[in-house]
């Protein structure tokens, strides 16, 4: 079966023909151009302060709130490094973003899931691990969650952010893919009803490409100064040339209508994954989200993810490890599966040769 054409349900990365290759070359040209000996140069930590005024405008914040890097996972490391010491504890959604669970492992936090529901974090098992003891933040992903494709609700969202007062911690909200919204009502900011206690972070990887590196995080001036050093003392400042090719792209206006492109690219590849899953593996529980990279299956009874992903392999399907999701065990029938960089019909053809899979276990 190895002669099938491959195809990777593995990482979550954008779709290649969604790259404005034309406007980023136009924009970086105009960006050299303009502030090339700015841009060419080393410059503060906090980032090319008109690219920083830019997101300020946009997401109607002051300029000492922005703090820019190169992309958002490298904020999550230079937060570590400022707020946590071995054994401190952290909160993540059980599943998570396993690279992030990958830095938390890497400063020895104590780090507890949370589990998921449909509609966001279990706030039953939320209140009763802050009984125990609270956590210095929560890192959450509300809006299309990576990896499972779940939106937390605006009810959830005001509960945790009640919680967050109450136990006094910070909530990390993580979000990349809240852009991409295909249909339904979106739903609030943790950072928009909580400022006082939110960092909000997102990028341009999913929106422009992954290859600039720019990444932004949103929160209290003091805060982001500390971990502005802590980015200063680790590369000096950021791809002042990435950001500035950002930002000149961002000032002509370009995002608005590269998003509704997007859009346009990526809804109809959602709806093949969910119609290809209605229609070959019924019995699968699968989220339903209404945008976003992923969606994920829970593998019916006696079909293990890891077995799964070998023996698609034998039929050139490839999956990502479901277990690496999660933070303290579990995820034993979990699979993502991110859907933006395939065509429908690959789409379509992937799911039907994980149902064969399945059915074969």
């Amino acid at each position: 079966m190895t002669d099938l054409q491959p195809i990777y349900f593995t990482r979550g990365v954008p779709a290649t023909e969604s790259f404005p290759i034309d406007d980023v070359i136009d924009s970086a040209v105009s960006a050299l151009k303009q502030h090339g000996a700015a841009i060419l140069q080393y410059g503060p930590s906090l980032g090319f302060t008109p690219f920083r005024q830019w997101l300020a405008e946009w997401q109607g914040v002051q300029v000492d709130q922005v703090l820019t890097g190169n992309g958002s996972l490298q904020l999550v490391e230079f937060l570590c490094l400022v707020m946590l010491q071995p054994g401190d504890l952290v909160f993540v959604e059980s599943p998570s973003y396993d690279r992030t669970l990958t830095l938390l492992r890497r400063h020895k936090a104590n780090i507890v899931g949370i589990r998921l529901e449909a509609d966001g974090p279990d706030i039953a098992a939320l209140e009763a691990e802050l009984k125990k003891r609270a956590p210095k933040f929560f890192y959450i992903i509300p809006d299309f969650q990576n990896p499972s494709g779940a939106t937390c609700s605006a009810e959830k969202r005001r509960r945790i952010i009640e919680l967050a007062d109450q136990y006094d911690f910070l909530l990390l909200e993580d979000a990349p893919y809240r852009a991409l919204r295909y249909r339904g009502q979106e739903e609030p900011a943790l950072f928009k009803l909580a400022p006082h206690r939110t960092l909000h972070m997102s990028s341009f990887s999913k929106l422009i490409g992954p290859g600039p590196r720019v990444g932004y995080m949103l929160g209290s001036p003091d805060l982001l100064t500390k971990i502005a050093k802590a980015a200063e003392d680790t590369y000096i400042s950021p791809s002042f040339l990435a950001h500035g090719i950002a930002y000149e792209w961002c000032r002509r206006g370009l995002l608005v209508p590269q998003i509704e492109k997007l859009k346009g690219l990526y809804a109809p590849r959602l709806d093949a994954c969910l119609t290809a899953i209605d229609s070959y593996m019924p019995d699968a529980q699968a989220t339903r989200p209404d945008g976003g990279f992923f969606l994920s299956l829970t593998l019916p009874d006696g079909a293990q993810t890891t077995a799964v992903r070998a023996a698609a392999a034998t039929r050139n399907l490839h999956l990502s490890d479901g277990l690496a999701f999660f933070p303290d065990g579990g995820g034993d029938r979990f699979l993502r599966l991110p859907y933006c960089a395939l065509a429908p019909d690959e789409i379509d053809e992937g799911i039907r040769r994980l149902s064969e899979t399945v059915r074969e276990l």
